[in-house]
């Protein structure tokens, strides 16, 4: 698909797979990445790992438009501390990326973010949903806020909710209804905005912890969002694979007002997962799946679990 490169832009959502820095915070569980833990995690790692993240976001999209993502979320951040990291890091520091985070309360203490490329994308306001949802009756489980950022790209207002949803450590049918309910919270947030602004373009983005099929991005579809990543994840393709099955968790959503084919300056042309032979594994059993930091506690030096997805969209 061929594109006039200044009228195109990409927005982005790379879950970085554990993105902390080497101190121990004693308000949070992440003991497992400071230099005493069974993982090593010191100084040289975690450079490295953001000299290796910052290299594959400027190379999202880009054979596509020829320059970087304007807009991208991220999952599994600790702190803000690593975002500004992230953004002076070899690859990114000369992009223009600016940030917004906010500390959520995950128990884990890690975060979404979302990074801008200021020249092209103005944030106008930004703010952050808390979604509670039970382990049992009575027992909360501390997980992701959802952020919700408004701004202006190339003169169009834009509304953005990036996710982490609930994982699915405890069974994926066991803790479904913790993500239905992400879900419904999303709906919420949408209802919200398009009561202000009936004609309001919202992008959905995340790491939902669930395919495109699943109960919860359904319940997401239902009405006000389509999914263009439906179609994307086969036996052969996904953005993280599980015990050799492909996944697709990460996904980006639109409102249906981008699909409007006439007098539409502002329109959704495609979506893609970013899954690059320099991201993922080489050879043995997991070659092609996403070149990991960690596999247990073993460190193999690679940038995430996950692949990046993208979603390329015209403005007129």
């Amino acid at each position: 698909m061929a594109f006039d490169t200044h009228a195109v832009y990409s927005v982005a959502f790379y879950n970085l797979e554990n993105l902390f820095d080497t101190e121990d915070d004693p308000r949070t569980l992440d003991d497992d990445f400071t230099k005493e833990s069974p993982r090593a995690w010191n100084e040289k790692r975690y450079h490295k790992k953001l000299k290796k993240l910052g290299k594959v976001i400027t190379q999202i999209g880009y054979d596509d438009i020829q320059h970087p993502p304007v807009i991208v979320g991220i999952a599994e951040v600790e702190n803000e501390k690593v975002v500004q990291d992230l953004i002076a890091s070899k690859y990114l520091r000369k992009k223009g990326y600016d940030y917004v985070h906010f500390d959520s309360s995950d128990e884990r203490g890690i975060d979404t973010a979302l990074l801008y490329r200021s020249n092209y994308f103005s944030v106008t306001k930004a703010t952050t949903h808390t979604l509670y949802v039970e382990n049992e009756p009575g027992v909360r489980d501390f997980t992701r806020d959802i952020l919700h950022v408004e701004g202006m790209l190339h003169g169009h207002r834009l509304h953005l909710l990036v996710n982490h949803w609930p994982s699915r450590r405890q069974g994926a049918e066991e803790t479904s209804y913790k993500r239905v309910a992400a879900a419904e919270k999303n709906l919420e947030i949408l209802s919200e905005i398009t009561q202000q602004d009936p004609l309001a373009k919202c992008v959905v983005m995340g790491d939902f912890n669930d395919d495109p099929q699943s109960e919860s991005l359904k319940t997401l579809t239902r009405g006000t969002l389509f999914n263009p990543m439906e179609t994307l994840l086969t036996r052969e393709a996904g953005s993280l694979t599980h015990r050799g099955a492909w996944n697709l968790f990460d996904q980006i959503l639109i409102t249906y007002n981008f699909l409007q084919a006439h007098q539409n300056e502002f329109r959704f042309e495609q979506a893609k997962i970013f899954n690059k032979k320099s991201l993922q594994e080489f050879t043995g059993k997991y070659k092609g799946s996403p070149f990991r930091t960690y596999a247990g506690t073993k460190y193999l030096g690679g940038m995430s679990d996950h692949f990046p997805v993208y979603a390329l969209f015209t403005i007129k």
